[in-house]
């Protein structure tokens, strides 16, 4: 059954939704506010914090999904470089870099504009692409703070598509 069908005729509030989802994969959360929920979810190469907002005066859905990022202050320039080009590669969804609280930020905004209601596979989806994108861009992140190599060599590792199975 899709997460969506069991919220066919019910009016929820999207946080109501991000809840469900968070209790439906088992995902450690804590409800911060009526607009407002954060979340662990676990991923292949660390633990995501991700916080989602709803703003009913812009009606947007607001996701943000960090990870803790300690680069040599050396490497920031070649952070921003790097973020360039992951962004250039995001269809939805962006990267940033908050020096000051040492974070990695993939920020995407979900507009419900004109009373749209958002369904819980909807926001499982965005969910899930966050959790995606920073797995798929944490490797080429690494090798470009700690590994010393340029943007163009560490986004080949964001880019090779694996084939087969292990």
């Amino acid at each position: 059954m899709a997460l969506s069908e069991q919220f066919m005729q019910e009016d929820l509030h999207p946080i109501d939704l991000v809840e469900y989802i968070a209790e439906h994969h088992q995902w450690d959360f804590d409800r911060i506010g009526e607009d407002q929920i954060a979340m662990a979810v676990e991923g292949q190469w660390r633990t995501y914090t991700l916080t989602l907002a709803w703003s009913a005066y812009d009606e947007t859905l607001r996701l943000i999904c960090t990870f803790e990022m300690e680069p040599p202050r050396e490497r920031i320039p070649a952070i921003y470089e790097a973020l360039n080009a992951i962004n250039d590669q995001c269809w939805a969804g962006s990267f940033t870099f908050w020096a000051q609280q040492n974070l990695m930020v993939y920020r995407y905004g979900l507009v419900l504009a004109g009373g749209q209601e958002a369904c819980a596979d909807q926001i499982d989806t965005m969910i899930n692409a966050a959790v995606l994108s920073a797995e798929r861009y944490y490797p080429a992140l690494q090798l470009v703070v700690w590994g010393g190599r340029d943007t163009e060599d560490a986004m080949q590792v964001a880019i090779a598509e694996a084939y087969g199975r292990a």
